[in-house]
């Protein structure tokens, strides 16, 4: 057969049925085998064997509680010590978050602690080329005192705009906020966020909800639970409360009270797990939002009290200037019929109706979205589809559905002091461009960053300031941004550890890890009760490293001026104490957990908060013992005040990005300004959730093969190594010595004349990584599959050059509305080798 793009098309859709047969009992059959469990014994065993294994001296047994940081998730941990060394890291059973549970990269914690291969051991300067490796340690005066110069330069030549940051903390902590205040005190509008699937949940709750509010889910009181590629047990939210839920939902499996439906094109642990896993196309999954809806409007399975009441632009309407507009439920029903639907995604008109009459006719339903871990970006349009479906069922601000809240109220820090440098600085236009005309939803937009100094012939960031991050190595197509690093005459990491893009920074500021300091994580990803945890050091420092928080302030009074007066804190603890006092003006909460009644019931009883504290400092010292604060009440429904849009309601017709576009047109025809959001579709259907042809790439009968990066709760995909330890856990298919695998369905392999273990490479128009083949039932034809987190070229053994890294060759197109990086539309083509 000639392999083009249209016979691979043909083919795949004629062999996609036998694909989801054989998938699901290929899949389940792996998972529920003893074998990961036998590989966890053996990974004991073998790494008893090696000889850096450190073995503690006797001692006294001390048991600490603090925080897990290794991702947005804020479990709470309990470290065991002997003596001064810890040696144990688990799940706290009282902690508010996960009652007991701990990830893989939350048990092998330690080893990022300790192993000195991958640590900083102090401030260091560059003295090599960029990448080489090669640093000097200095101390930390002389370390200060060459950034505090450099940046004071820039002030004094009146370019405070020439200082940017990339910081990769959890948005609304604390040392998040101090990042942000000091770019702000010296004039630099050039603060930039690493992205993920909350910025797109951001977006889309403004233009449905009016709000940007944490994205909160009551899954623990939800009976069905439809999952559009969401990694529930891979990492998705906050891993351990994922894990426990999941247990407790298969409890009793003879008499299941929870139906988990799985929607993503590939058997991860979560769709093999589920009660039932559908395969779409990849980049269909809104499409298939919409197909439901299509069914639950058709057979009136909705909730006509919400729609009619509390939503605008479901049905018919006219605006004030007499303009008829068709709502969403006339457009879904003329344009996304279960067959039409079938079309686009490849999933079966009955199966579409099956599954959308199952999720309007459960008591508590709830639609997620989000791929994997949630840390890649999404699709606005995608993830506007699933909340319609939310918003179909009336299951909005309810139990066992999506909650809304206020952000959690801390109480703001003085304000900054601009001197007129700073104000003047503070004027120039974002180097991202994110909030501007083109991207008003936008709140930062990395991508659009490096693109402007890639572009530039001379780079007009000159210090560049990177926090807990590592765009080097986790952001798409990591080819451009390292060139674009590479422009920048001096940047700073404050990395712990020799990452990618801590390996090409001129100077080393590195920060404590997360077991040996004091920090605050903000609201748990996903988490249904606003929760503010702060972590304990449970150990001292075990090299000269700070606090990056303290590290700023230091940076900032040594400045002087109006930069120091807008820090005028001895340490970091005194900003992070005086912010927690808000949560005790505005009262509720509690320090206490209870676990014969946990926050999910006491949250669906409506039990009523008792405060077990008397003053702020009664508070402060119990939320410093115990790692939290947390509220575990909500005011349910409310709707005639929850939506903060122009309407006052939620909004199937957003005004928000129909203003945007009239703002963006500037009186004229609007087409030329909608076609700059991306969007095809008439005026009438472009403001509703509504479903855009992904981008094909380019040359798609060159690259006729699709690839999608995918993510494995034992590996680390972002700025942290993974635990060496847990290498050991990853399949033989997965990894072996140095090789990636990438996973390809038997028959696609066919194509090429590839079996198992075939050496090969991926190419895509950016570039190639080698990989070998596993064959795998599991996967849709036509699609290659390759694992994030290896791939490094930085850290030690056994880190380093191991596998290979999907990002290198991601062909980072746009979602057009955020302008985001999307992951999922870049085509390959596989060579033997």
């Amino acid at each position: 057969m000639e392999l083009n793009m249209k016979n691979l098309v043909k083919w795949t859709a004629f062999n996609r049925r036998n694909f989801i047969k054989l998938a699901i009992g290929g899949a389940a059959g792996i998972h529920m085998t003893p074998l990961p469990w036998k590989l966890m014994d053996d990974s004991a065993i073998w790494t008893q064997t090696w000889p850096w294994i450190p073995v503690p001296p006797r001692g006294e047994f001390i048991n600490v509680k603090s925080v897990c940081q290794l991702c947005s998730g804020g479990c709470g941990i309990e470290v065991r010590k002997v003596d001064e060394r810890a040696v144990k890291i688990e799940g706290r059973t009282d902690f508010p978050v996960n009652p007991g549970g701990v990830c893989p990269m939350g048990a092998g914690g330690l080893q990022l602690l300790y192993d000195e291969t991958i640590r900083f051991t102090g401030p260091m300067l560059r003295v090599g080329p960029r990448g080489a490796g090669k640093y000097k340690e200095i101390s930390w005066d002389e370390a200060l005192s060459e950034l505090t110069g450099r940046i004071s330069a820039l002030r004094k030549q009146n370019r405070p705009e020439a200082l940017a940051a990339v910081d990769g903390n959890r948005e609304g902590t604390t040392t998040s906020v101090l990042v942000q205040r000091f770019l702000e005190a010296c004039g630099s509008p050039n603060y930039v966020r690493m992205p993920g699937a909350e910025d797109t949940y951001a977006i889309a709750n403004r233009l449905m909800m009016g709000t940007e509010a944490p994205m909160a889910y009551d899954l623990e009181n939800s009976d069905f639970i439809l999952s559009f590629g969401c990694g529930l047990i891979e990492g998705w939210g906050t891993p351990g409360r994922m894990l426990h839920a999941w247990g407790m939902w298969n409890q009793n499996p003879s008499n299941k009270k929870v139906r988990v439906v799985q929607i993503e094109p590939r058997a991860s642990n979560t769709a093999s797990k589920a009660d039932k896993w559908i395969a779409p196309f990849p980049g269909t999954e809104g499409a298939l939002a919409l197909g439901l809806a299509h069914v639950i409007i058709k057979e009136k399975l909705f909730d006509i009290s919400f729609a009619t009441n509390h939503a605008f632009g479901f049905s018919d309407w006219t605006s004030p200037e007499g303009k008829a507009h068709p709502g969403f439920s006339t457009v879904v029903l003329q344009r996304y019929s279960p067959g039409s639907v079938s079309k686009i995604t490849g999933v079966d008109p009955a199966e579409i109706v099956s599954l959308a009459r199952a999720f309007a006719k459960a008591k508590a339903p709830v639609a997620l979205c989000g791929k994997g871990k949630g840390d890649m970006s999404g699709s606005v349009l995608e993830f506007m589809a699933v909340q319609s479906l939310n918003a179909l069922v009336g299951n909005i601000n309810k139990p066992g559905g999506v909650l809304l809240y206020d952000p959690l109220p801390f109480s703001p820090l003085p304000e900054v002091v601009k001197d007129g440098v700073a104000s003047e600085g503070l004027k120039k236009p974002r180097l991202d461009l994110a909030g501007s005309s083109s991207y008003p939803f936008t709140r930062s937009l990395i991508n659009n960053f490096t693109e402007t100094v890639l572009k530039s012939q001379e780079s007009p960031v000159d210090v560049l300031l990177v926090f807990a991050a590592n765009p080097a190595y986790s952001y798409p197509h990591t080819g451009p941004v390292s060139y674009a690093l590479q422009k920048i005459p001096y940047i700073v990491s404050f990395s712990p550890y020799l990452d990618e893009t801590a390996l090409i920074a001129d100077l080393v500021l590195p920060d404590h890890t997360y077991l040996e300091k004091r920090e605050d994580v903000v609201w748990p990803s996903t988490l249904q009760y606003p929760v503010c945890a702060i972590s304990t050091p449970v150990v001292k420092p075990v090299y000269n490293t700070r606090q990056s928080g303290d590290v700023l302030i230091r940076m900032a009074q040594a400045i002087g001026g109006s930069v120091g007066a807008s820090f005028p804190w001895k340490g970091f603890e005194e900003p992070l104490k005086a912010r927690v006092k808000g949560l005790y003006e505005a009262g509720g909460g509690t320090t206490v957990y209870k676990e014969n009644l946990p926050p999910w019931k006491r949250l669906k009883d409506r039990v009523v908060v008792e405060t077990e504290y008397t003053s702020f400092d009664d508070m402060w010292q119990k939320v410093t013992a115990n790692g939290f604060w947390y509220r575990p009440s909500h005011e349910f429904k409310r709707w005639e005040t929850l939506f903060k849009t122009s309407s006052g309601k939620f909004e199937f017709y957003s005004t928000s990005l129909e203003s945007a576009i009239e703002a963006l047109a500037k009186g004229k025809d609007p087409k030329k300004a909608m076609e700059r959001f991306g969007i095809a579709a008439d005026r009438d259907e472009a403001f509703l959730p509504h479903f855009e042809k992904p981008g094909t790439g380019a040359g798609n009968d060159k690259y006729p093969l699709l690839l999608m990066p995918y993510e494995l709760i034992n590996l680390s995909s972002g700025w942290l190594p993974t635990p060496p330890y847990l290498q050991k856990t990853l399949f033989d298919d997965q990894v072996r010595k140095k090789d990636s695998f990438a996973d390809m369905n038997p028959e696609t392999a066919a194509l090429y004349r590839l079996k198992q273990g075939d050496s090969i490479l991926v190419e895509s128009r950016r570039g190639r990584v080698p990989a070998r083949v596993n064959l795998s039932e599991g996967v849709m034809p036509g699609v290659v599959f390759l694992a994030m987190g290896l791939g490094h070229k930085g850290y030690g053994e056994p880190i380093r050059d191991k596998g290979a890294n999907p990002g290198e060759i991601v062909d980072s197109g746009k979602d057009p509305i955020s302008g985001q990086t999307v992951w999922w539309e870049t085509r390959v083509r596989v060579a033997k080798v």
